[in-house]
């Protein structure tokens, strides 16, 4: 899967078990090296000490024998000796002459099958070289490591009469035990670290991120046109105690731009709805104006005709007025909150009442159910599918076959109602201002017809939303809830 960004307490929480986890790796490798460092000393030092201590007794033998002491006597001065020795030393010998050749062992058995008969030129070379006069050299046989070594033997003067080979098998079963044994103990006591640590990680996480947890929920619930709540934040630490004071000044900055801005666009809705009423009221004062001046210049008492002229002015001037009256109206009604004078309505007998006023014959109504009831006012709801079907008409065009759908659709506790025509749709740089008061792309008219409409269904804590596609058509539903 995607990995996304993990939140800081499982950070913490996994932070702290992959240290323990590191921790107790890293011993065990650490003690593992050690164990093997300490068997290493301690095979080459346990050589070491057989080396001196059978070296001691073959200079014993050497001093005591009335043979004389050099290459040739050798068997003769070890005949029995070399038997006594290996056996108080538990550990085989083998004795070289000078040249490298197989003088006697003390295992016959073994010699032919272990070792070779002659020693190699490096061997030789490296006794004779180097100040020590002694080669250690490591071989694996049958998955068991031997270490050798070879130094040489010295009559009373010091001078070299043999090369003692000793043959060592390292067996490191005790040490083995020993590391398992302690490696056991080890993961016992990590193991129950390990456990220790998860539950100290998991309360550890939930008290350092709880506060920020509700840091977040805060910053979350934030709203620039509600009343937000200050954070108040007990024994925290000093960087939470700063980021909590950073957002109550923020709240406090906010609220202050919040009751500014609230006051800044009020005034200006004024301003505007000032200067569209105003607007609007012009348009029919000018042809009023001009009616009566005409009438004012050809007035003759005289004339037979003057009674068919007064009625024109008149019908005129009527119509003007009318004019002005219906503009006053659509602004009263856009301005007046739409009073919830709520009861339980069958929405579906209501929207087929609604539709009785219009007489197009294109308009078809639909609905899933016969009945079904919701708390609106009866008016307002009216009021609702009146201007939508009224939008979805002035949509269509003449040369196309009109067609008008209005359907009631009940959804768990919400009730819908539709209004999709088949005209010209919505253009896409006029879809962010369709609610917009004030906003029309119609010759006539205010445009106010939306922007009320979204009034009266948000005050029922509705929603309206639509869908368009440009040349085939516009679906706007209205979205109630039932209670």
């Amino acid at each position: 899967m995607k990995i996304r960004r993990l939140s800081l307490r499982v950070r913490i929480f996994f932070a702290m078990i992959l240290l323990v986890l590191i921790a107790s790796i890293l011993i065990a490798s650490v003690t593992i090296y050690q164990y093997n460092e300490e068997a290493r000393d301690y095979h080459r030092d346990r050589l070491e000490r057989k080396e001196n201590n059978i070296k001691r007794n073959l200079d014993f033998v050497i001093r005591g024998t009335t043979w004389e002491v050099k290459t040739e006597k050798v068997r003769l001065i070890f005949k029995e000796e070399i038997y006594k020795i290996a056996d108080i030393h538990q550990s085989e010998i083998n004795i070289f002459d000078l040249e490298g050749g197989l003088l006697m062992s003390s295992k016959w058995s073994i010699e032919e099958d272990a070792f070779s008969q002659c020693l190699s030129p490096q061997i030789l070379n490296v006794l004779s070289n180097t100040a020590k006069h002694r080669y250690v050299e490591k071989t694996t046989l049958n998955d068991q490591t031997y270490q050798s070594s070879y130094t040489y033997i010295t009559d009373e003067k010091f001078k070299p009469i043999a090369i003692l080979n000793l043959p060592y098998l390292e067996n490191d079963d005790f040490l083995n035990k020993e590391l398992n044994e302690f490696l056991e103990r080890l993961g016992y006591a990590y193991f129950a670290m390990l456990i220790l640590a998860i539950l100290l990680a998991y309360f550890l996480s939930k008290y350092i991120t709880k506060s920020l947890k509700t840091i977040s929920d805060k910053i979350n619930a934030t709203r620039l046109e509600k009343q937000n709540k200050r954070i108040e934040i007990e024994s925290s630490s000093e960087e939470i105690a700063t980021l909590v004071n950073s957002y109550n000044s923020m709240i406090d900055e906010l609220q202050e731009s919040a009751v500014k801005l609230a006051t800044s666009e009020r005034e200006q809705a004024w301003r505007e709805m000032a200067k569209q009423v105003a607007h609007e009221i012009k348009n029919p004062l000018t042809p009023m104006r001009l009616s009566v001046q005409s009438f004012q210049r050809k007035f003759d008492p005289e004339d037979p005709e003057i009674h068919q002229k007064v009625d024109e002015y008149s019908k005129t001037l009527i119509q003007q007025i009318d004019t002005m009256s219906s503009i006053a109206s659509a602004f009263s009604n856009f301005a007046k909150m739409p009073a919830q004078q709520n009861e339980m309505l069958n929405v579906v007998q209501i929207v087929k009442l609604a539709l009785d006023i219009f007489s197009e014959d294109y308009i078809v109504f639909v609905a899933d159910e016969k009945e079904v009831i919701s708390q609106l006012d009866r008016t307002q709801l009216i009021r609702v599918v009146t201007n939508l079907v009224k939008n979805a008409i002035q949509a269509i065009e003449d040369d196309k076959d009109p067609k008008v759908v209005v359907s009631v659709i009940s959804e768990n506790n919400l009730v819908k109602i539709a209004v999709s025509d088949n005209g010209r749709g919505i253009s896409e740089e006029n879809i962010p201002r369709i609610f917009e008061p004030k906003f029309t792309t119609k010759s006539s008219g205010m445009g106010l017809g939306l922007a009320m409409v979204k009034n009266i269904v948000e005050t029922y804590n509705g929603t309206i939303t639509f869908t368009s596609q440009r040349g085939k058509g516009t679906t706007f539903t209205a979205t109630f809830p039932k209670e």
